[in-house]
């Protein structure tokens, strides 16, 4: 005959021990132990447990811990804890739970033996707590970290990779000046030129990625901005779709860059293109949005605040859970080989948050994505000269001061201490920071400009520079603009030309500095 299960604490009625499991907010059952495959037999659960997974409380009794796991392994190592099991040696675990309707939820749980009153063991009580977030959570993090990772090292590729397209493209704009009369030679330069610039563009990406890409802001109006790239985007789509418009005439300003910006629109459209079916629509949508100061309480949450949403929608192909959790990483693409670099997304993420936003994705196999891009609300207004931005003319740059250039790779030293000599500039270069102040005492004649990166020491140069010169002009060709300026930069006629930029920006910039009063 099966012993049966009594209180452990004498006295207390079962009415009382069964309403305290009940009131637990974790899930809870008692289980005897059986000759069965499982061993055990769930006898009692709490209505927490079967809202965990989907059923009755009174459904749970007669089935085995099984009837619960997801995952087999658990069930065969809590089979091999319960032939040894004994009081205070219990069971825990992590894992998920199957759901009634096919769906599951991480839990922890913790299995231990009722200590006996007579002689051998014959019951279990399990405890399990839903931790389905806490591991959301986790994976975010993990995913955050690797994110940032990979970010770090296409910010430091892209800064090695920027000087060498640097002289490409310089040496480019030098030899179509020497070729310009011949024409089949000035083609074959253009084609050189053409593919460098393609590949500063992939650089841009990568640093964006990082978070590594100075911005040019100013004010945009998002309805009217999404309008003027209507036709280009519905021309991307060719015959795949249709493009559809629906702007909120009530959303706000935002500011970022406009070039980003049509960056985003383009990638967003080209991959809702490339899910398109037969009837394909892509609509482009704007709404205002508020998240609300109470949503976030944990780092992972967003900044509350004002935001203009701006979205993507596609009745595609849709995309898996599996391939939304990659979606951000660089290189990551599901298109054939050749067809996709997998930066397109990484570009939109790294520009978002750069410009102080989110980006959220929903998307079901079979029907469709929507990407919705989350922008700050600015209270500034749209000026008539951000409408007007444009191009400037290139300037006829020539001069004869005496210019310091300190640039650590040798090739881009060379190219443009070449071209700045042969417009009339005296120049001193230098491989690093530390050589500057040896090589100045050698100079008759005072710097006048001083073009480096505040890397590795080259703000400390300037500065002690600026010391003995206060007449100094600045260029300062870091990868991204300084966030905090010094107190002293305040007192420096200086600019910011990051690289790979282009020798006719160089000369443009120097002139403007020199000249300026």
């Amino acid at each position: 005959m099966k012993p049966a299960w009594r209180p452990a604490a004498p006295g207390l009625p079962d009415s009382l021990l069964a309403a305290a499991l009940r009131a637990e907010d974790e899930g809870v059952y008692l289980a005897r132990f059986t000759r069965g495959a499982e061993g055990l037999e769930i006898v009692f659960a709490n209505e927490t447990l079967g809202t965990m997974v989907g059923r009755t409380a009174a459904a749970l009794q007669g089935h085995g811990p099984a009837w619960l796991h997801a995952d087999r392994a658990d069930v065969q190592r809590l089979a091999r804890w319960r032939r040894t099991a004994r009081a205070g040696h219990p069971l825990t675990g992590e894992g998920y739970l199957l759901r009634q309707d096919g769906s599951t939820l991480h839990a922890a749980w913790t299995v231990s033996v009722i200590p006996a009153t007579r002689g051998r063991v014959t019951h279990v009580v399990a405890s399990y707590r839903d931790t389905t977030e806490k591991r959301r959570l986790q994976e975010a993090l993990m995913h955050a970290q690797r994110l940032d990772a990979v970010g770090r090292l296409a910010g430091g590729v892209a800064h090695d990779f920027n000087n060498l397209l640097s002289v490409i493209n310089g040496y480019c704009q030098i030899l179509a000046g020497q070729v310009a009369d011949q024409p089949r030679i000035l083609k074959e330069v253009e084609e050189i030129h053409r593919a460098g610039q393609k590949a500063a563009a992939l650089t841009r990406q990568l640093l964006a990625f990082g978070r590594r890409q100075p911005l040019k802001t100013r004010v945009i109006n998002i309805n009217r901005f999404v309008r003027s790239q209507a036709e280009i985007l519905a021309r991307l789509l060719g015959t795949a779709g249709q493009l559809e418009l629906a702007l909120d005439p009530n959303v706000g300003q935002v500011r970022i860059d406009p070039a980003q910006l049509q960056q985003i629109l383009l990638n967003l459209t080209l991959n809702a293109r490339d899910a398109l079916r037969r009837r394909g629509v892509v609509l482009i949508r704007t709404a205002r949005r508020r998240v609300k100061a109470g949503l976030n309480r944990r780092f992972t949450d967003n900044a509350p605040g004002d935001y203009v949403g701006l979205s993507v929608v596609d009745n595609g192909t849709g995309m898996s859970p599996e391939t939304q959790r990659q979606l951000f990483e660089p290189f990551f693409t599901t298109k054939p080989e050749g067809q996709g670099t997998g930066l397109g997304l990484s570009l939109v993420h790294g520009v978002v948050q750069q410009s102080g936003g989110f980006i959220t994705v929903r998307s079901e196999l079979g029907r469709g994505s929507t990407f919705e891009v989350m922008l700050p609300e600015t209270r500034l207004r749209e000026s008539a000269a951000d409408r007007r931005a444009g191009i400037d003319p290139l300037p006829a740059a020539r001069g004869h001061e005496q210019v310091l250039l300190v640039e650590e790779d040798e090739v881009v030293r060379k190219m443009l201490t070449g071209l700045l000599t042969a417009y009339g500039y005296r120049v001193l270069a230098v491989k690093s920071p530390a050589a500057a102040p040896r090589e100045i005492r050698r100079l008759p004649h005072p710097v006048e400009l001083l073009i480096t990166s505040f890397a590795h020491g080259g703000d400390q140069v300037a500065r002690a520079l600026h010391g003995a010169t206060p007449g100094l002009r600045l260029l300062v060709t870091t990868a991204r603009e300084t966030t905090a300026t010094p107190a002293w930069l305040k007192r420096v006629r200086w600019a910011h030309l990051p690289k790979p930029y282009a020798l006719s920006e160089l000369l443009k910039a120097a002139r403007a500095l020199l000249d300026a009063a």
